[in-house]
Parts: C-alpha cells; structure tokens; sequence
C-alpha cells in the first residue's frame, strides 16, 4: 500500500475476508490455542465468576421512574439473564419521595411492556436498543438488535392486549419518538458504513417501504438521530460530527411539518438545545466558549444573533450537561476532574451545589422526566461506593437513599481505601489517578496493580464501583484508573491536547502515570498490568510498543490498533467520521503522524508483555480483523517468550456477551490471565 511516497507491506490484509472459510478456522485456531493454554486456569475462572455473579441479587429491580402518570422500572427474576420491562399506574395520593413495592403491592396491577427473557430465547445475543410510549399511553415502540452489529428492528405493539403490528422496520440505529398524534413515528436508518444518515416518518399500521424521509445527511462526517424535548412539544433531529452540530425541528403536533434548521452548521460550532416554555435553552461553544455556556432564545427566534447569556463560559469549569424544572435549572459540571451538581432557581434566590464528600466520585443527574417536580433524581458511585440512587429535595436541600447496588454476601466500603493523585506527565502537566485497594495494603512496591485507560473523544474516565473489581481488590490488588488527555476530566482543552497531531500525549501520559504508581511504592513493572478497550486498546497497544518493559502484561479489549489503515478506509463504520479525532490520513502530515503511533504498524522485533487479545466477530465499531492482524504480527516479530492470546467471539460484536451474568465470564478469563502471570 503506497500513500504519499511510503509503501507499507501488510501481510495479514486477507484476515479482512470475513466469508473466507480460512478466515473463519484461523480464528477458531487461535481460540482453541488461547483454551488449550489457559486450561490450567480454568478452576481459578469458574471460581471468579461464581464469586462475581454470586455478589449480584437475583431479584432484583430498578427504582421506578414517575412518567405521565405510570411507575416505569425493570425488573430481574431469579436466574434471568434479561429483565422484564414493566409499569405500574400512579395512584392518586402516591408521595412521590416513597418507592412503590411493584411486587408485593397489588402485583396484578403490574403490566409487563417487554418479557426480555422470553424475548431472548432462541439468540446467542440480544440487546433492547430502546423503547418509547405513545403520548397517550397505549402504545409502544421498541427496537432489538439479535446479532450484536448495532441494527436494530423496531417493532411495535398494543400495551394492553399484547397485540402486535404487522410491521416491522429494518436496519435502524434503534432510537425513536412518537408525535403526539399517537400514530407517527421517527426513527434514524443506516447506510452500508453502519452510519446513522437518514430520517424516517413511519405511519402506524402501513408499510415501512412507504415511509417517507424527511432528512437525509449528505456529509459521510455527519451521524443523525431524532430526540423528543422533554416538555414533548418539539421533535429534534440532532446532526452530530465531532466538532460541529446542526439541530433541526418541528412541533410535534404537526408530524408533517417540514423541519426547519435551529441554527445553520458552523465549523466548530456545537450545540444542543432543551425546551422550556418560551424559550429553547442552549448548551454551546459559540463565541469560544471551549468549556461551553448556556444561553436561550425565544422559540420563534432560533439563529445565533437571538441567543443570549444564562450562564458564562469559564475556563476552569466545563458545562458537562443540564436538566430543566419547573423552578429549578440543575447544571452538570465539572472541575478538577470531578463531576458538581449545581442547583439554581429561576428566580435568582437559589444557586449553591450538592456536597458528596468524597475524594473520587462519579454522579451524574438520573432519568427526571417530571417538570412539576422538586425533586431531582442522581445517581452517584465512588470506587468504594456501589452506584446509589438519590433522591434529592431541592428546597429543602436534603438527599433521600432510595436505592444502593446490593452486594449479595455482604460488603463493608471502609474496608477499602480510594484515593486520588497526581501525577506528572512528560511535559510537566499533573494526570489525575484514582485507586481503590483493600485496607492494610502496604506500599512496599510489591503489589499487583491494573492501570486502566481510555483517553479519547472526550469520554471521561470516572472513578467508578465495581462489582467484579473486588474479587482483585480481596486478592491484594490495587486498581489505578488513569485520567489521561484525550478525555474531559480537566476540561475541554484536557481533550484537545490529546486528539489530532498530540494524540501522543494521551499515551505518554499512561506510561508517566504508570512510573509515578512504581515510584510511589504501589508496585513494580513485574505486577503491573495495562487494561484497556476499543480505543482504550489503542492506547495499551501504543504503549506496548513505547514502553514494554513497564508492564507485566496487557489486556487489550476489542482494541483499535490499525489505525491507519482503517482511516485510509472509508467503507469502514465509523471512518469518515473520526477524522477530526485522528486525522486524514489522505493528508500527509495526519499519515505520518498517525505511522508514527499505530499499534499495528509500530510492531518490531523485541520483547513485549504477555497478552490477552479479545475481540468480536460481529463488531461495528472496531472490526475483528484489526486484533487479529496485530496479534499475527506479533507472533511473527516479538523476542519473547511471554504467553499472546487472541479469544474472538464468533457470535458477539462490540460490547460483548449480552445479558446480566454472560460477560461475567470474559471478566473471569482476564482476571485469571493476570492472576496466574503474578503467580508464576
């Protein structure tokens, strides 16, 4: 392949034959290679996964969700690998603070929406994209994907009888919204690149080959989806690239109404509107804001020039998000790479933030369909706090527990430490770290420890609980998640030092925090692990190359590590629209610097860590061959004698196994991977 004066020669280009049968078997030989030589580890992964799904309650279910005078919720039946999908109507005089018991209370007033265990039967994979309710509440749309490439079927059905109608739409990307007619619906479709490009109005009853367009998005850079405003008046079609946007919308009492454009697309200019009375509300960059404002516009005046201040831009917070009330507005923002709740009211009198008192945390506001409401639901977590629904009174402004993730067994969080860092970076900026490790653990430099990351498109990597974690934590693990450029924690600049031609610093930041872990007595480069998926892998597999003696080993999951020559490839998904992330590589400053770090094209003759490669047959967003030509060529290059493994799931696409305990089980492989290097 020669791009601008450089041939590269790929010897493992044909693995991209996805119905070559020797394709099929080499995969089923790395497979039963990867089997074969863990099979000692196998007591120890049936043990993990016991211990991990034996920590989840059986029967369990969602706290319900107040919404046009029903109790929306999920629901778990012992042993179900899927939930029931149910609602529960509102009795007059229920006190909104007090969670309905949907089981014991009056059970046959229950009405199940989606029997997700008997829906799922006869699928290896099975995934509810999403579902939506009539405005009238008889009806509803539901989207499924049964093969795990992200397109969705959208069925629809009558609640009340279970009658189901005759239709059923093909290759959506599993999101739609009724008008408030009762009977039209509009949903988004994909092209051959799997990218979300057009907009469909679907007539109740009619077929689907008869449905009409209503927007189709030209620019291959551009994704379309179609969102509902949470007053209901407005149906939005949100066009979406990385660094500009485009809203279009209509009243969503008139479903034949041409869609007129909100404010036309300008390079670098983002935004995303909510509606409240006469005003829509906008959260934007516009006019340099790099960390966003918010501002507002009357609904019959949308262009730029009408829109005017609620709250100012700051450089040392980033407007994350924001939810609109009846008298409250509650912004999402972060600073210092912690998530804040900051409540105002409308008349000026209110405006202070939510404590949670904790170094390391992630919160995040919670489903609030209700306007007429002073309560707001959020839900927050730490690494030594299982994900916790809140209710919170924002008038008295006190926070109600209404529901902690049960830890079956018992679990004491003062039994674990979290703590949070900095560490610094090659250039000399400070990298948040947050850890967890099990109390009495002794900085000797002796201890196993996983160093996590992501490190791109914004995405922040919170300080999270996890379930599965413990069974580390309890074998004297410490767990490192690293908030690396290329993600928001510190901001948006955080993301734009780590994207385009300074990607690299999302990787060298990973390597400075793994040194500054070694440094501070947390372990050594014989227990360290790097951990990481989809772009996340990118990065542990850049980092392979950059520094391989730091690490113990990798655990790269479903990882993007061809980077080149999958944004010379435009037939790809997702492609054309990552050039603003990575580069165009058509340009020859982009395709250097993108040679100079991807993964695949940096791999050479030398000693690397051990690995465990996964991947998915059907993944969408990082196709398997791009693991499976890198693990290739590693076996080919590499001076070691360190175990490389490739598991692709042949029936699996991007998120893995689908169902409540299934992944538990590539959770249990990784985790006995590393367990058994530590012990040999």
């Amino acid at each position: 392949m020669t791009m601008h004066g450089h041939t590269r020669v790929d010897n493992y280009y044909w693995l991209k034959e996805r119905e070559n049968p020797e394709v099929v078997d080499y995969l089923k030989a790395e497979n039963a290679y990867q089997e074969e030589m863990m099979k000692h580890t196998e007591p120890l992964q049936n043990q993990l996964f016991d211990e991990i799904v034996g920590r989840i309650r059986q029967d369990d279910m969602s706290v319900p969700v107040k919404h046009h005078g029903y109790w929306y919720y999920t629901r778990f039946e012992e042993g179900m690998e899927y939930p029931l999908y149910c609602r529960k109507l509102v009795k007059e005089g229920d006190n909104p603070t007090v969670i309905p018991n949907v089981v014991e209370e009056s059970p046959s007033n229950e009405q199940i929406l989606l029997d997700g265990y008997e829906m799922s039967k006869g699928y290896t994979y099975f995934d509810v994209g999403g579902y939506s309710i009539s405005p009238n509440n008889e009806l509803i749309a539901y989207s499924i994907d049964t093969v795990s490439r992200r397109q969705y079927q959208i069925f629809f059905k009558e609640i009340a009888t279970g009658k189901m109608f005759h239709e059923v739409i093909q290759n959506t990307s599993g999101n739609m919204v009724w008008a408030n007619d009762n009977k039209t619906v509009f949903y988004s479709v994909k092209d051959e690149s799997l990218r979300s490009c057009r907009i469909m109005r679907h007539q109740l009853g009619t077929d689907p080959k008869d449905d009409v367009e209503v927007y189709y998005e030209e620019d291959a850079t551009y994704y379309a989806f179609v969102s509902k405003t949470k007053s209901d008046r407005y149906i939005v079609i949100i066009l979406e690239s990385t660094l500009t946007s485009e809203i279009r919308y209509i009243d969503a009492d008139h479903p034949e109404a041409e869609f007129k454009v909100f404010n036309r697309r300008q390079h670098d200019l983002l935004y995303g509107v909510g509606h409240y009375g006469d005003y829509f509300y906008i959260l934007t960059n516009a006019d340099g804001a790099k960390n966003y404002k918010i501002m507002r516009t009357p609904v019959n005046a949308t262009e730029k020039e009408n829109w005017e201040e609620v709250i100012a831009h700051r450089d040392d917070v980033l407007i994350e998000d924001y939810d609109i009330f009846k008298d409250f507005l509650v912004i999402e923002e972060r600073s210092q790479g912690l998530v804040h709740l900051r409540v105002m009211s409308w008349d000026g009198k209110t405006d202070y933030y939510i404590n949670f008192g904790e170094p390391a945390y992630t919160v995040e506001t919670a489903a609030n369909p209700e306007f007429d409401t002073q309560y707001l639901r959020y839900i927050y977590t730490s690494m030594t706090t299982p994900a916790s629904v809140y209710q919170y009174d924002m008038i008295g402004q006190t926070a109600e527990l209404l529901k902690r993730q049960e830890i079956v067994g018992g679990f004491e969080p003062s039994d674990y430490v979290t703590e949070r860092l900095m560490a610094p970076a090659d250039d000399g900026v400070m990298v948040p770290i947050s850890l967890v490790y099990k109390k009495g653990l002794v900085k000797n430099g002796d201890n196993p420890l996983v160093l996590y990351g992501y490190g791109s498109y914004g995405n922040s990597m919170d300080a999270y609980f996890s379930i599965a974690r413990l069974s580390l934590l309890d074998r004297g693990f410490v767990w490192a998640i690293t908030h690396i450029r290329g993600g928001e924690e510190m901001g948006r600049w955080w993301y734009d030092d780590g994207k385009l031609l300074k990607k690299k610093n999302t990787f060298t930041d990973f390597i400075a925090c793994g040194k500054y872990l070694i440094k501070q007595g947390f372990t050594n480069s014989r227990k360290m692990f790097a951990m990481g998926g989809s772009a996340g892998g990118l990065l542990v597999g850049a980092v392979a190359n950059m520094a391989p003696d730091l690490f113990r080993g990798i655990v790269a999951q479903v990882p993007f590590v061809d980077v080149l020559t999958t944004m010379l490839d435009d037939s790809i998904p997702l492609t054309t629209g990552e050039y603003d992330e990575w580069g165009n590589p058509n340009e020859k400053q982009y395709y250097d610097y993108i040679l100079s770090y991807s993964p695949y094209d940096n791999v050479e003759a030398k000693d690397y860590p051990a690995m465990y490669v996964s991947t998915g047959f059907h993944d969408s967003q990082v196709q398997y061959w791009e693991p499976a030509k890198w693990v290739a060529k590693l076996r080919e290059l590499k001076t070691d004698d360190n175990p490389l493994y490739l598991k692709t799931d042949m029936d699996y696409g991007h998120g893995g196994a689908s169902g409540r305990f299934e992944p538990f089980h590539e959770v249990a492989i990784e985790y006995a991977f590393m367990l058994d290097l530590i012990e040999k």
